[in-house]
């Protein structure tokens, strides 16, 4: 039963990465977009944990700290943009 488990949570991750894909091209809005795209980082972020989990090497958690990073300062970068400020505000 333990073997299936890294099969089951990455079926999972595909199934919510295709539903962010479907979002990302068929969103109403910018905004449903662009959550979209931060929601599909948070998705990749989980594959390289599940990665990190289930095999030897571990630097997968460390690219999931730094996808994290750049995921939050893109958000921020896009929120600003589309409330019309500019970066220096």
């Amino acid at each position: 039963m333990m073997t299936n488990v890294p099969f089951i949570f990455s079926l999972l991750l595909i199934v919510c990465c295709f539903l962010c894909l479907y979002r990302i091209f068929r969103g109403p809005t910018s905004a449903d977009r662009i959550v979209a795209v931060d929601i599909l980082g948070i998705l990749v972020v989980g594959f390289c944990a599940l990665f990190a989990v289930y095999t030897p090497r571990k630097f997968f958690m460390d690219i999931a700290i730094v996808w994290v990073l750049l995921g939050f300062i893109g958000a921020l970068a896009l929120a600003k943009y589309l409330e019309g400020k500019g970066f220096d505000e």
